[in-house]
């Protein structure tokens, strides 16, 4: 397959409502797959894209702007980010209990919870024992690598 062909591939799934993809030829597969955009976090970036982003548009930005402004951890407290692009997973299993909850005592080496890359399911541990002040993604969301995942006071 060209890269053209390729592109033309990407550009389709991108302009049209299929989500999904997958074109085999000989022994090459190729599958282009479209998700939902992920969240935009602005934890510790927050001060500087104000000063450099416009304004809100409308109220209904604004709301947006504050939630975020209030994810930022205290100069006290550490963020857990994620070492690997994924879904963002709470529990072991759709029915079992999440890993952690707000206001859970954690240790080093604790798992957190776990992100599914490649239908590969890694579970990610806390590097700091504390407390967990703060949950940052909703579960089943995509996280990006060096995302912030959890708030912890240590």
């Amino acid at each position: 397959m060209d890269f053209n062909y390729i592109k033309k591939l990407v550009k389709l799934v991108e302009d049209s409502n299929i989500s999904e993809i997958e074109v085999q030829e000989n022994e090459l597969r190729i599958k282009v797959t479209k998700t939902a955009p992920a969240p935009v976090y602005q934890t510790a970036m927050m001060p500087a894209m104000q000063q450099a982003a416009p304004a809100p548009r409308s109220t209904a930005d604004q709301p947006r702007v504050a939630e975020a402004a209030a994810t930022v951890p205290a100069s006290n407290q550490h963020e857990v980010k994620s070492p690997i692009v994924g879904t963002f997973y709470r529990s072991s299993r759709p029915d079992a209990d999440p890993f952690v909850k707000v206001g859970d005592k954690v240790t080093i080496g604790q798992t957190l919870c776990i992100i599914e890359a490649m239908k590969l399911m890694n579970e990610i541990e806390s590097d700091v024992s504390g407390t967990i002040t703060n949950i940052l993604v909703e579960n089943g969301r995509a996280v990006e690598y060096n995302q912030p995942l959890f708030v912890v006071e240590p």
